[in-house]
């Protein structure tokens, strides 16, 4: 019992001293001094209100652009609709710098508000930390020293009220904690959204700037066509004839299937974005990188259900681990005796040094996941049991995980996470194994395919 009494009174007198300290005080998490936030909250009035004229400006721009697109073709109607490109594009430019200038400001106070919450949180944790290094020494204390230091009874009573007291701000100090670690999280969070968003609009900065560059080329090309020389501008159509014809009918690599015409690609690309919303050209590029590593890991053919080995489809040599048995083989065989394909003679994915192969068709999907998502590709295609080798199939499947992977906010980094994801299972991070490279190297991909090979059909 004395030592109960004498444990409350050392820890009131050390509650005490640590009350006044200032371990108990720490500013607000959103602490901002008033002056600061209002010239914050005019900039960024002043930022909304251009960003709302530019994008006005932009939907004018857009309204023009259709008008004059339904015109019939002519040399100085094209220069219409380049030069209202020009302007568009020019627009988007200004406007996503506005929208990059106010993503800094709020990154800033976000950056600001996150060091305010760490500071508080470092502080109210000091500050516990010293209540129990002085309650642990309290074993050492004697109920001799407690009468010393107490005068009367009273005095004694009356410090133990207190205790209770603190034992309850102790209690709110504790609580503040956890709340502060949530809303420290809530921030982080919201930071990085903001991260993501200016590297969206930065992203998009440098598309435009390159749809600018083609078409002031173009525009440059038809100016120096003279008006009078109409067999010109005609040899110039014939021309962008020639080059959509050749980039619809070149060849488009499929994994373990036979290549396919680009045009016929695009068509499936399209059809599959309808239902899920994902660009084609992110598809195309996703379906492009997968053959590409093929290239590189080789096809395999299963050999034994039992262990999952088998042989390699070019080679011959038997290799392990082609598909994993308990998670791949039931389904891969449900899958091909569906399809009346020879399990022993269609083409999967060898093994990478770690792990198993096993992966079908373009798409790459594992036989467990082309299961999981079977019902939802044969909905889509109109098929009862859609072909995981079949390019229509395998486009549709891609795009419907993609989608559900964030594809379809076809932002940069949604598309580039999703990316990752679709590779590797992850965001795309600096963990290990790596899987950035793979994000990077398909939105690199999607850029070239949509310049390059989609723009140039549009309105042929």
């Amino acid at each position: 019992m004395f030592k109960n009494i004498t444990s409350k009174i050392i820890v009131i007198l050390t509650l005490i001293s640590l009350v006044g300290s200032p371990y108990f005080y720490a500013a607000g998490p959103n602490t901002v001094y008033a002056s600061e936030l209002s010239i914050a909250e005019d900039q960024k009035k002043v930022l909304e209100a251009e960003l709302a004229k530019l994008e006005a400006e932009i939907a004018q721009k857009t309204s023009e652009l259709n008008s004059q697109k339904g015109q019939s073709a002519s040399i100085s109607g094209d220069i219409k609709v380049l030069t209202t490109q020009i302007e568009k594009a020019k627009l988007n430019i200004k406007a996503k710098n506005l929208v990059i200038s106010k993503l800094t400001s709020e990154i800033n106070e976000k950056n600001k508000t996150i060091t305010n919450l760490d500071d508080k949180l470092f502080k109210t944790k000091e500050s516990l930390a010293q209540l129990i290094r002085k309650t642990h020494q309290i074993d050492d204390a004697n109920f001799v020293h407690v009468i010393l230091t107490n005068s009367t009874v009273s005095d004694f009573y009356n410090d133990v009220d207190t205790f209770s007291s603190i034992q309850e701000s102790i209690k709110e100090s504790v609580d503040e904690i956890k709340e502060v670690k949530g809303i420290t999280v809530n921030e982080k969070e919201e930071l990085r959204k903001k991260q993501d968003q200016e590297l969206d609009a930065k992203a998009e900065i440098e598309s435009a700037k390159r749809k600018v560059e083609t078409s002031e080329s173009e525009k440059q090309k038809l100016l120096s066509i003279s008006k009078n020389k109409e067999k010109e501008y005609q040899a110039l159509l014939a021309e962008r004839q020639k080059k959509a014809a050749q980039i619809r009918s070149a060849l488009f690599a499929l994994r373990d299937t036979g290549a396919i015409p680009f045009g016929d690609a695009l068509k499936y690309a399209e059809a599959a974005s309808l239902k899920t919303g994902v660009r084609p050209a992110f598809v195309l590029a996703i379906l492009t990188q997968e053959s590409n590593l093929g290239k590189n890991v080789g096809s395999c053919y299963l050999s034994d259900p039992l262990t999952g080995a088998g042989v390699g489809a070019n080679t011959g040599t038997t290799i392990l681990n082609v598909m994993k048995p308990t998670r791949d083989v039931t389904p891969f065989l449900n899958i091909t005796k569906a399809l009346g394909r020879d399990p022993y003679k269609t083409r999967v994915s060898c093994p990478w040094t770690v792990g198993y192969g096993g992966a079908m068709g373009p798409a790459q999907f594992i036989p467990s996941t082309w299961a999981l998502f079977q019902a939802r590709i044969g909905a889509a295609v109109g098929k009862t049991v859609p072909d995981p080798w079949n390019p229509a199939d395998a486009f549709m499947a891609s795009s419907i995980y993609l989608g559900d992977l964030g594809a379809n906010a076809k932002t940069y980094t949604a598309e580039r996470n999703a990316a990752c994801r679709y590779y590797s299972g992850r965001s795309c991070d600096a963990a290990s194994p790596a899987n950035s490279f793979y994000g990077n190297q398909v939105m690199v991909k999607a850029a070239t395919i949509q310049e390059t090979m989609i723009d140039p059909l549009q309105g042929l």
